[in-house]
């Protein structure tokens, strides 16, 4: 379910040529952490069983991809070259890095395969809030929004095989922190995510359109890490999804608005702001509400290891806070909760900030994600309650004014009580 893949054997079959699949193992990345790359790592394993029963070469190259990737090329004769889309910074850089150092005469082309409508295609500049994009990405969902031909056993072999992957010499390649644990509920890998997308429709897509803001009703598709490292297309599980439409209308609606528009908002922002994850980012009001604000009393200050091991004053927040240390996943409605205290507990808002996409990048398994920086509740499981959407308001409005947060939307522990059992919830994460 992979359209690069599916544009780049097209090619090869048309060119009656051989086909390869490469990885470029980076020995760290933004503060990804070894729960994080066993997670990619254990999925990239099932990728490379699956080439081989495709009949197309799978290499994992250790290093970054200007390093290792124009070698390759020259090595194997390779003909042209097809690379996937991310709209952050660092993987936008190892695109043009790699594209400064191809041959010329080896065409470079990228495709969008984790958008369902691509995203320069959906809009040629930064949109203000869903309300904006929602009309110009459901206008181009009929196009884009299809099944998936079917990848084929390639027939034409390669002149020489690929290495066996040593996956040990893989892991100990790497720069990372281990102390942060791999968890145990997410098994990573295509043939796990896609089962964890039938439990969903099975079991739990019924009540989410109801019960998808409380953090102790079993309600959200909980897919995110597999969208996140590219193991279960985004697409494939809306089309799933949307086969039950007609049995519950209000959380097929409530999945697509969450898993598309949302989700695809938060990519725009990213690949037309370049301050995406910083303060500069936001909106004027935004950033004039915060200045205003910035000295304002703190009624706590923290330091970023006692917010780290949860030992706040308010047992909600440090529960969120050991749930996603824990799990690797925060729920939706309290990272929304728990990015805005952070706001209220420390100096400043680029330090609330650079604290939020810290332990968020750090623990969250679905982090160092355009839905991380921006995105607002999400819901449909596609990442937080985004740092940005949090603390500087971005794709929301101005709300009434208030102490430290200015305009941006105020959320207390009181909030939390009247929608769902607090206490129910503090008592399950309990230091």
């Amino acid at each position: 379910d992979n359209w690069a893949f599916l544009y780049a054997q097209r090619l090869a079959l048309k060119q009656e040529l051989p086909l390869r699949v490469c990885f470029c193992l980076v020995p760290k990345f933004l503060d990804a952490t070894i729960r994080h790359y066993g997670f990619m790592l254990r999925g990239l394993q099932e990728v490379a069983k699956e080439c081989t029963e495709l009949n197309i070469p799978f290499h994992l190259l250790l290093g970054y991809a200007k390093d290792v990737l124009p070698a390759f090329v020259v090595e194997h004769g390779v003909g042209g070259l097809v690379t996937d889309f991310c709209p952050l910074r660092l993987p936008r850089q190892w695109v043009e890095d790699v594209r400064e150092r191809l041959p010329e005469d080896v065409p470079f082309a990228q495709v969008d395969a984790h958008n369902i409508v691509p995203c320069w295609v959906t809009s040629p500049k930064q949109e203000y809030s869903a309300r904006t994009i929602r009309g110009k990405i459901h206008a181009q969902l009929p196009e884009f929004l299809t099944e998936f031909p079917p990848v084929i056993r390639h027939p034409y072999a390669p002149s020489c095989l690929a290495e066996p992957i040593a996956w040990e010499a893989c892991y100990s390649s790497l720069q990372v922190d281990c102390t942060v644990k791999e968890v145990e509920w997410a098994t990573p890998g295509t043939a796990a995510g896609l089962a964890v997308l039938q439990s969903f429709i099975v079991e739990r897509l019924k009540s989410f359109g109801s019960h998808r803001n409380d953090p102790n009703k079993e309600a959200l598709s909980n897919l995110s890490p597999w969208f996140h490292f590219g193991q279960v297309s985004t697409q494939r599980a809306i089309l799933e999804v949307q086969k039950h439409r007609s049995e519950y209308k209000e959380s097929v609606d409530a999945f697509v608005e969450e898993a598309v528009v949302r989700r695809e908002l938060a990519e725009n922002f990213c690949y037309y702001n370049e301050n995406y994850d910083s303060v500069q980012g936001a909106y004027d009001w935004a950033q004039t509400t915060l200045k205003l604000h910035a000295k304002d009393k703190r009624p706590f200050l923290y330091e970023l290891q006692e917010l780290e091991q949860g030992t706040t004053h308010d047992p909600l927040w440090n529960a969120a806070q050991l749930q996603m240390v824990r799990e690797g996943k925060m729920h939706g409605f309290l990272r929304m909760y728990w990015a805005k205290k952070i706001l209220e507990w420390t100096r400043s808002p680029e330090e609330a900030l650079r604290f939020a996409i810290y332990l968020n990048d750090r623990y969250e398994l679905d982090g160092r994600d355009p839905n991380g920086y921006v995105g607002k509740l999400q819901d449909g499981d596609m990442g937080l309650g985004g740092c940005l959407w949090s603390i500087c308001g971005i794709h929301d409005q101005g709300w009434a004014e208030r102490a430290i947060f200015g305009k941006i939307r105020y959320m207390n522990y009181a909030g939390c009580k009247r929608k769902f059992d607090v206490s129910q919830f503090e008592h399950r994460y309990a230091p």
